[in-house]
C-alpha cells in the first residue's frame, strides 16, 4: 500500500467530538484550587503526578466502583508511552475517505457502516488495534444535500453495545442514537431520517452508548458528515477538510487505557493528528474554504495561522449572516467551524494551537503551544466574500428560564461530574418541554475547570455570557449545538425543540459525559 493511502486509512483516531467556541478567543484563566469542598493540594499531595496513589478499592468513579485491578490498570496506563518522534511526520495532508452511496434513487443516500476491530500497523512491527467504521480511521465521510433522505445501517461487530449519534443533525429522537437505543454485538439497526432544508453545515457522527462513549471514541469510532446546499454561496472557493483528533499509544503500539488523570481532566493523547497524520504538510494557494472538526476527547484547540486573513463563515449550525474576520479560533471537543482563509504572502508557516489553560486538576504541566501542520502559502488576489447569506431568527424571551448547573465532587472516596446535582440516569427525565416553544436556559459552570455544553435535537443561539460578573454578547452570532463555559461562567441560550421524544444534553468531554455529566430532556 502506498504510504499516502496507508495514512488515510489510519487517519484521525481517538477523537469524537468536538466543538467550536468562536466566542472566547485565547482567553486565559487561573485554575481554582477547590473542587466541591476538597482542596486540590491536600488531595493530590505536593509534587504528586499519579492520582491513583491516593485512591483505594471501592472508590466511586462516576457510577462505577473501582477494584484493585481497575486501579492497577490506571497506574500502568501512564507508563511506557511512545515519544512523539515515533510516528512519521511531514506527510502530505490526506483526503478524508468518502462513504459510497449504494442507492440509485434521487435524493436517497443509502449505505452501511460496520463497526468492528481493525489492526493497523502505524509503527513498523508494532500493530495497533483500533475500532473502526468500515475499516477506516476516521470513519468515511458522508456527503448529502438538504432535503435528502439518509438510510444508514449500523452493523455492530464489536464486543460492546453501541449506537451512532448524528452530532448536530436535526433528526427524529428515535433515530439519534441515544444510549437507550443501543445495538447489541452481532446485531444491526437501520437509521432513517430526512435532512431538513436550511440546515447545510459541517456535522459528524460517533457512538453514544451507555458508559461506553469514552472508550469507543478513543479507540477510533468517529466520522464526518457534510450537508450541502444547492445554493451554496461559497461553492466557488477551493475546499479542504481538517479533522483533528488525538491518539495515546504505549511503547508496544497499543492504545493506552485511561489513567485517573484522564478521567479527571479528559483524555489527551501525545499525538495530535490532522486527518489522521502527525504534523502534515498542506498547501493553500488561493482563497480556500476550510471545514474544521475537533474530534478529540478533551483537547481544546486554540488555532492560529500567520500570513493569512481568516474569516469565519459558519459555526456548528451552518452559515453566519455575514463572514467575520478573526485572529484565533477556540474549538472545544465536538465543535465545528467553517473558515475562509486567504494567503497574504507567499511563505511557509506553522498552523498552531496556542496554549489554553482550562483549569485541569492535579499536578499536571501546563499546555504548551503546539505545531499542528506546516502550511505552504501562495499569495493571491483578495477574494470577494458573499454578504447577507442568511437571516438568523430572533427568539422572544420566554416566560420560563431554566438553570442547568454543572458541578464536580471529589474527595477520598469519589469523583463525580454532575448536572443539577445529579448523575445521569437513563430512567429519569430531568426536563420536560413543549415542542415548538422557545426555551431559555442559563448554563452555569459552577466548577473550577472549563466544561462545554452540547444538546441533541436542536441548534441554539447564545444570548449572553456572564464571566467574572461581566456580561457580554457573543463575539460570533451563529447557530450552535456546543458551547464552552469557563470556570464559574454562565451562558444564556435560546432554542426550539421541534421533534417530540427524548434528547440528551451534556459536557462533550467524553470522560465527563461517561462519568455522569449528562441530563435528559423530554419533548412532548
Amino acid at each position: 500500500m502506498k504510504r499516502r493511502t496507508f495514512m488515510i486509512r489510519v487517519a484521525s483516531v481517538a477523537g469524537a467530538i468536538a466543538a467550536t467556541n468562536v466566542l472566547a478567543f485565547g482567553q486565559k484563566h487561573g485554575a481554582h484550587n477547590k473542587m466541591g469542598n476538597m482542596n486540590h493540594d491536600s488531595m493530590m499531595g505536593k509534587g504528586s503526578h499519579d492520582m491513583t496513589q491516593m485512591i483505594s478499592p471501592s472508590y466511586q468513579l462516576g457510577n462505577r466502583t473501582l477494584t484493585a485491578q481497575d486501579i492497577q490498570v490506571m497506574q500502568n496506563a501512564s507508563k511506557d508511552l511512545l515519544p512523539a518522534s515515533a510516528i512519521p511526520q511531514g506527510i502530505d495532508l490526506p483526503l478524508l475517505p468518502i462513504l459510497k452511496n449504494e442507492s440509485t434513487e434521487p435524493k436517497l443516500f443509502k449505505a452501511t457502516l460496520t463497526a468492528k476491530p481493525v489492526n493497523i500497523e502505524l509503527i513498523k512491527g508494532k500493530p495497533t488495534d483500533f475500532w473502526a467504521y468500515n475499516n477506516s480511521i476516521p470513519g468515511p465521510t458522508i456527503e448529502v444535500y438538504e432535503g435528502d433522505t439518509v438510510e444508514i445501517t449500523l452493523d455492530n461487530q464489536l464486543s460492546q453495545p453501541t449506537t451512532i449519534h448524528w452530532h448536530g443533525i436535526l433528526v427524529p429522537a428515535d433515530q439519534d442514537g441515544n444510549p437507550q437505543d443501543e445495538v447489541k454485538p452481532g446485531q444491526k439497526r437501520t437509521y432513517k431520517f430526512t435532512i431538513p432544508e436550511g440546515t447545510a453545515g459541517t456535522y459528524w457522527y460517533h457512538p453514544h452508548g451507555h458508559n461506553t462513549v469514552a472508550e469507543q471514541a478513543y479507540r477510533g469510532l468517529a466520522g464526518t458528515f457534510i450537508v450541502k446546499s444547492k445554493t451554496d454561496p461559497y461553492e466557488k472557493f477551493a475546499q479542504q477538510n481538517w479533522l483533528f483528533s488525538d491518539l495515546k499509544l504505549q511503547a508496544n503500539g497499543k492504545i493506552a487505557e485511561n489513567t485517573f488523570n484522564d478521567w479527571m481532566n479528559g483524555r489527551e493523547g501525545q499525538f495530535l493528528l490532522m486527518n489522521g497524520v502527525f504534523k502534515p504538510i498542506l498547501n493553500i494557494t488561493e482563497p480556500t474554504r476550510i471545514r474544521i472538526w475537533n474530534a478529540c476527547s478533551a483537547k481544546f484547540l486554540n488555532l492560529t495561522l500567520a500570513d493569512t486573513k481568516i474569516y469565519i463563515i459558519a459555526t456548528d449550525g451552518g452559515f453566519l449572516e455575514n463572514p467575520q474576520e478573526l485572529q484565533k479560533l477556540l474549538l472545544t471537543p465536538g465543535e465545528r467551524a467553517e473558515l475562509l482563509i486567504i494567503p497574504t504572502s507567499t511563505s511557509t508557516v506553522a498552523l498552531k494551537s496556542l496554549a489554553y489553560d482550562r483549569g485541569k486538576m492535579g499536578m499536571v504541566p501546563p499546555d504548551p503551544d503546539m505545531t499542528l501542520a506546516t502550511v505552504n502559502l501562495q499569495k493571491n488576489a483578495s477574494a470577494t466574500l458573499p454578504k447577507n447569506i442568511r437571516q438568523l431568527p430572533i427568539y422572544a424571551k420566554p416566560s420560563i428560564k431554566r438553570l442547568i448547573e454543572y458541578t464536580e465532587v471529589m474527595n477520598h472516596s469519589q469523583l463525580l461530574f454532575l448536572v443539577n446535582g445529579k448523575m445521569h440516569d437513563m430512567n429519569r427525565n430531568d426536563v420536560t418541554v413543549k415542542a415548538g416553544e422557545v426555551e431559555e436556559w442559563v448554563i452555569f459552570n459552577n466548577s473550577h475547570m472549563d466544561h462545554n455544553f452540547h444538546i441533541h435535537g436542536t441548534q441554539f443561539l447564545v444570548i449572553e455570557h456572564n464571566y467574572n460578573n461581566q456580561k457580554s454578547k457573543p463575539e460570533i452570532n451563529g447557530f450552535k449545538d456546543t458551547v464552552n463555559l469557563r470556570p464559574y461562567e454562565k451562558v444564556t441560550i435560546r432554542f426550539i425543540q421541534n421533534e417530540k421524544g427524548l434528547r440528551m444534553y451534556h459536557c462533550h468531554i467524553f470522560e465527563h459525559e461517561t462519568l455522569g455529566m449528562m441530563g435528559q430532556i423530554k419533548i412532548q
